[in-house]
């Protein structure tokens, strides 16, 4: 007997139990599921949800339980969205928004929602027009952060019973139409020249200010001088009195006759030749002070 007729008699007589192994090994195939990191399987049995596959390695019911959806749990990024709104001063603005969102529940997504992208866009779209509603255009313009934290917080709202989580939840600009947009550059520029006009009379108001302190300083200062000059008038006669008072008559022709003294001496120091007649009464008193210098010495 040959090999060919060897194996076809084995195949024969074990034929049973390679067809059980060859079972088993597809059972095997069947009942282990490898989810990747990135996502999560719902497992549906006859038609029922019976459970949601982590990443990893899972066992299932072969031929029973099957892999209905596969679900990224990934962020995602719905495509940039334009609507337009009202504001409460009755301005049309274009706002183009943008959220991006991650699928937490698969079970609530794929059972409570068809279309996630279009339904979180249109809920987007309820939701900013309703909140721009309630503000002036300068106060979006102002508080676009504060306007995008209330938008994200109704929107996540709006979507918990999807199994959805907003992540972020951005406005990326705030369109006017060319008529709202040259009033408001009006405005601008006569907001620019009013704050002009108002530094420029400020400047005036603080040079008459700083002038008139000025003025005030010089005055302060004139009087300081004077006051001074006055004290020492006032303390060289109390000397000259003093002495008087000490020394009699004597003291006081003596400085009458150095004031005249001096008086002649700055006569004679003028410019040009000048003849100085000395009447007889300056020489009397030369005469008396060179007596007091005498006595005094």
């Amino acid at each position: 007997m040959d090999f060919e007729d060897m194996l076809i008699g084995l195949l024969e007589n074990n034929l049973a139990w390679l067809l059980l192994a060859l079972l088993v090994v597809i059972l095997i195939l069947k009942s282990v599921k490898i989810v990747p990191q990135s996502e999560q399987h719902v497992i549906e049995r006859f038609g029922r949800l019976r459970a949601v596959l982590g990443p990893g390695i899972n066992m299932i019911v072969p031929f029973i339980d099957n892999v209905a959806h596969k679900i990224s749990i990934l962020e995602r990024q719905l495509p940039t969205a334009s609507q337009d709104a009202i504001t409460r001063d009755n301005v049309l603005v274009q706002v183009d928004t943008s959220v991006f969102y991650r699928i937490t529940e698969p079970e609530k997504t794929v059972y409570r929602i068809r279309d996630v992208d279009s339904a979180i866009s249109t809920t987007v779209a309820g939701i900013v027009r309703a909140e721009i509603g309630k503000m002036d255009l300068d106060e979006v313009q102002a508080n676009r952060s504060q306007l995008i934290t209330t938008i994200k917080a109704s929107v996540e709202d709006a979507v918990d019973s999807w199994g959805i989580e907003v992540t972020r939840a951005e406005i990326l600009d705030v369109n006017l139409d060319a008529a709202t947009r040259a009033a408001m550059m009006q405005q601008l520029n006569a907001e620019r020249a009013r704050r002009a006009q108002v530094t420029e009379a400020e400047g005036k108001k603080r040079a008459v200010e700083l002038a008139a302190e000025a003025e005030l300083y010089a005055s302060e200062q004139t009087a300081k001088a004077r006051r001074i000059l006055a004290d020492a008038e006032a303390y060289a006669t109390q000397v000259v009195a003093t002495a008087i008072n000490e020394n009699g008559l004597a003291a006081a022709q003596y400085q009458i006759a150095l004031k005249q003294v001096d008086a002649l001496n700055a006569m004679g120091k003028g410019s040009g030749n000048q003849t100085i007649v000395v009447p007889a009464q300056a020489l009397e008193a030369f005469g008396d002070a060179f007596k007091l210098l005498k006595g005094k010495g």
